[in-house]
């Protein structure tokens, strides 16, 4: 039987040079598996796929979403490494509601942040995480779109839909 996962997700499409480098030399496992990204609804709140993706037709943002990433921290006992938003939550999880609105009108807050480590297939030592520390991450990154993203049997994630969800303003 075929395992299937989907989430929703804000990929990253700008300064993305050096965020994948760090990925692809310390995580080279989950770097093959996806790209860089902040995960938006993970797959138990997208189960009403039908309304979520009624629901995400009809949002029509005037600009971005900008989070502002803190600096690299580790997670799960160490073995992981990510980049925490420290700024732009309100506006994720703004948008979050709007994406689960009649679902869920109190989703769960998620933090979110950028993997660099999964400690899924990766394991960060205290001279990876120094250097990790020392790369020039970037800081402040804005996301247009959402992308429906679908994972078979644990294969490549791959774009199922996207959706612009800024307005374009042209006068």
């Amino acid at each position: 039987m075929q395992q299937i996962r989907q989430q929703l997700t804000l990929f990253i499409t700008q300064q993305t040079e050096v965020i994948e480098q760090v990925r692809s030399q310390f995580n080279p496992i989950q770097h093959s598996l996806i790209p860089a990204h902040v995960t938006l609804c993970r797959e138990d709140e997208i189960e009403q796929l039908d309304q979520v993706l009624a629901n995400i037709k009809d949002i029509k943002l005037n600009s971005p979403v900008q989070m502002t990433f803190g600096a690299v921290e580790q997670f799960e006992n160490g073995k992981g490494v990510y980049m925490p938003a420290k700024a732009g939550n309100d506006s994720f999880q703004q948008l979050r509601k709007l994406i689960l609105k009649g679902i869920n009108d109190s989703p769960r807050p998620l933090l979110p942040h950028i993997t660099l480590m999964h400690p899924r297939n990766s394991t960060c030592t205290s001279e990876i995480f120094e250097q990790i520390k020392s790369y020039p991450l970037p800081t402040v990154l804005s996301f247009y779109k959402i992308s429906l993203i679908t994972q078979i049997n644990r294969g490549k994630w791959k774009i199922t839909r996207e959706f612009d969800v800024v307005v374009s303003k042209k006068e």
